[in-house]
């Protein structure tokens, strides 16, 4: 059962960025909000993709779980590690892939020869990194309290939205990120969230 579903995932995954691409030239003409940093709405939804909204969520979870005498308080930590990890392995990615961002060539894939700024991240696209880190947090946040977990990827996704809607970033971009910031974040509890504990 657990490989089946294991499996469907993977073919899940990669039919979302398969279609992902193929819909990145229509979706970079026609889908933007122009302002949408100006917006109250629109910096919350960015800002859950940067550690300055983590880390104070995770130092606030360790006080309530302290508080609160439950088992391994030290865990709220992941909530910082678990995006900053997510966000470093995006940062490494961009310099695997290097494809630059949508605005470059007008929405067409454009790639950076590994010669020219070879350990420079600025203006390359894949993945995001504010995606990445939005769903490494969401995955430990749904994890640590798992009556969360709709709350944690709506805020995730509406991070990723804001990203394509300003013209940030393609479309698969964001999928690819949102992907795999999940699968950091899954991993990261998997071997610290469950095992030994860690420090309070």
């Amino acid at each position: 059962m657990k490989r089946s579903r294991l499996l469907g995932g993977a073919v899940a995954a990669i039919v979302a960025l398969g279609l992902s691409i193929a819909l990145d030239p229509w979706i970079w003409r026609h889908v933007a909000l122009d302002g949408i940093h100006d917006r109250d709405w629109g910096r919350l939804l960015r800002v859950t993709g940067s550690l300055v909204f983590w880390l104070p969520l995770a130092l606030a979870a360790r006080l309530a779980l302290h508080r609160s005498g439950a088992e391994r308080p030290g865990r709220a930590w992941l909530l910082f590690w678990g995006p900053a990890i997510a966000g470093g392995i995006g940062e490494l990615l961009k310099l695997l892939v290097r494809r630059e961002r949508p605005a470059f060539a007008d929405g067409e894939y454009v790639f950076r020869a590994f010669a020219e700024r070879p350990w420079s991240t600025t203006s390359l696209g894949f993945p995001s990194s504010h995606v990445m880190v939005a769903f490494g947090g969401a995955a430990i946040l749904s994890r640590l309290f798992p009556g969360t977990a709709p709350v944690a990827y709506l805020l995730a996704a509406g991070c990723a939205a804001t990203r394509v809607l300003a013209r940030a970033h393609f479309a698969s971009d964001v999928v690819g990120a949102a992907l795999a910031g999940w699968l950091v974040g899954a991993l990261i509890w998997r071997r610290f969230g469950r095992a030994a504990p860690l420090s309070r």
